[in-house]
């Protein structure tokens, strides 16, 4: 469905003013899709973000610092969605061993299980490729990174 049909307006300064409407709403579109496979296993967006990054990581340990550089939503707090991921057993800390102010967080079992699950249960294409050839999702993420430049 067209934008202007979606937000029943179609009164835009110009195609630079209806395309940051457009990818604010197809933002918040995308994320409520996602939202709901999240729950399924009672994870948010930034919780599964951190758990991907630690699971790139892996077997090595990350700090929170590089959490907070690697996570799309850069305004998230990266400690207190650590401290939720170890009260459910997904994530561990531990003093760094040339550090001791550092903190190492690691992926645990249970996290990269249920990574495992994820992958297996939810893929994007399956859904994205009801609208979008694989060719035109590769355009419309390269139009993405030269809109930031």
């Amino acid at each position: 469905m067209k934008l202007d049909d979606e937000i029943v307006s179609s009164k835009f300064e110009d195609n630079y003013h209806k395309v940051v409407v457009n990818v604010g709403y197809t933002h918040g579109w995308l994320n409520n899709l996602l939202r709901s496979e999240f729950e399924k296993y009672n994870l948010t967006p930034q919780q599964f973000n951190i758990l991907r990054i630690l699971r790139g990581q892996y077997p090595c340990p990350a700090t929170v610092n590089l959490l907070k550089e690697r996570m799309i939503d850069k305004m998230s707090d990266a400690s207190r969605i650590v401290d939720r991921l170890v009260q459910k057993g997904l994530v561990s800390r531990c003093t760094n061993s040339k550090d001791r102010r550092a903190v190492d967080i690691r992926i645990s079992d249970e996290g990269l299980e249920i990574l495992s699950k994820m992958d297996v249960e939810f893929i994007t294409r399956d859904f994205l490729s009801q609208n979008l050839s694989a060719e035109e999702a590769g355009t419309l993420s390269d139009l993405l990174d030269k809109l930031r430049g």
